[in-house]
C-alpha cells in the first residue's frame, strides 16, 4: 500500500507552512490543491498586505543602496556562500560544509566592518531631520534674497574662474567640519565670498559651510570621497572632497573649477556639472526648501535649538 504523498504548501502572507496529505487516490485532483490556495488567499487581510508592501520598499531601497556602493560585489561573494553552504551538505562534501558554515558564522561581524562607511552614511541619512522650508513672508524673503546673493557671488568667482566651495547644510548637523575651520556667522554677500576665495587670503582652500542662509564657517576642510574611481581624472581635489561631503551627510555642494570656471553641484554622492546662475538657484531653492507660500510653523524651535548647540561646536 502507497504512503499518502505529503505536499508543502508555503503561504508567504500569514508566514506559516502548511503541512497537507493527499493520499493517491483517484478522486483527488488538482482543483482540490488549487481550492486550499485559495482558502490561503481569502484570509489575506489589509494589514498582510501592508506588510508585504513595507518590506518590498524596504528591499528595494536597500538593495538601490547596495548597487550603489562599492561593497556590492562583496555582498554578492558571500552571498554565494550562502547558497553553496546548504549545496555541499547535500552533495555529503563534509569538510567544505564545516569551512562554509564557520566562515559564515564571522560573516555578519565582516559585513558590519566592509560596510561600515556606507552604514553610517545610511543612518545618519535616516536619523536627519530634514528642514521641511522656512517661514513665509518676511523671513522667507530675507532668505530667498540671501540665497539670491549667495549665487550671484559663486556666478562672479566662476566668471574670473576663482575656485570654491560651499556645503549647504541640512537635516546632518556638521559640527565636526565646522570646528577645522573659522567661525564667520556672517550674511552672504559677492564682496565676502570673493574676499573668502581669493587666491590671496588664508581661508581660500577650505570649504564655506552655509547654515540658514548664513556663512556660518570658512576654511573647512571636508572628507575626500571613497569613491576616487568614479570621479574624473579631470576634476580635482574640490571635486573629490564635495562629493566625500555628499557621501558622508544629507548636505548639497557647490563647486566653482578654478581652472574652467564650471559650477558643479555634489548630493548624495552623485556630480551634476556646469550649472548657471539661474538654474543653481532654482535646483538649491527646490532642494532646500525655500519656496513662496511655504511655511514651517516648527522653524522657530529648530532656530532656538540650533542657536543654543552653537555655543558646543
Amino acid at each position: 500500500m502507497h504512503e499518502p504523498a505529503t505536499v508543502f504548501v508555503h503561504c508567504i502572507f500569514n508566514g506559516t507552512v502548511g503541512i497537507f496529505q493527499m493520499k493517491e487516490e483517484p478522486d483527488v485532483t488538482l482543483s482540490d490543491f488549487w481550492s486550499l490556495i485559495k482558502s490561503y488567499i481569502s484570509e489575506i487581510g489589509i494589514m498582510d498586505i501592508v506588510d508585504i508592501l513595507v518590506v518590498s520598499v524596504v528591499l528595494y531601497y536597500l538593495i538601490r543602496f547596495l548597487r550603489e556602493q562599492r561593497a556590492a560585489k562583496l555582498l554578492t561573494g558571500l552571498l554565494v556562500l550562502v547558497v553553496l553552504a546548504p549545496l555541499s551538505a547535500w552533495f555529503g562534501m563534509d569538510v567544505v560544509h564545516f569551512l562554509l558554515t564557520n566562515t559564515l558564522q564571522l560573516g555578519l561581524i565582516a559585513l558590519v566592518i566592509v560596510f561600515q562607511p556606507e552604514l553610517r552614511s545610511a543612518l545618519e541619512q535616516l536619523g536627519s531631520i530634514r528642514r521641511l522650508g522656512f517661514s513665509v513672508n518676511g523671513e522667507e524673503n530675507a532668505v530667498q534674497e540671501k540665497l539670491q546673493a549667495i549665487c550671484q557671488g559663486i556666478a562672479s568667482l566662476s566668471a574670473q574662474r576663482v575656485g570654491a566651495l560651499l556645503v549647504f547644510e541640512r537635516g546632518t548637523r556638521l559640527g565636526d567640519v565646522i570646528k577645522t575651520g573659522t567661525l564667520l556667522n556672517a550674511d552672504p554677500s559677492e564682496r565676502i565670498l570673493r574676499t573668502i576665495f581669493y587666491d590671496g587670503t588664508a581661508l581660500h582652500d577650505g570649504a564655506v559651510v552655509v547654515r540658514d542662509m548664513k556663512l556660518l564657517a570658512a576654511g573647512c576642510w571636508l572628507p575626500m570621497t571613497a569613491h576616487q574611481d568614479s570621479i574624473s581624472r579631470d576634476l580635482g581635489t574640490r571635486h573629490r572632497a564635495a562629493v566625500g561631503m555628499s557621501e558622508a551627510s544629507d548636505a548639497i555642494v557647490v563647486i566653482v573649477s578654478e581652472e574652467t570656471g564650471t559650477i558643479s553641484v555634489a548630493e548624495r554622492g552623485k556630480l551634476e556639472r556646469n550649472f548657471t546662475q539661474q538654474t543653481l538657484q532654482a535646483y538649491l531653492m527646490r532642494e532646500l526648501h525655500v519656496e513662496q507660500g511655504r511655511s514651517h510653523r516648527f522653524r522657530a524651535a529648530f532656530k532656538r535649538e540650533e542657536e543654543g548647540d552653537e555655543t558646543h561646536e
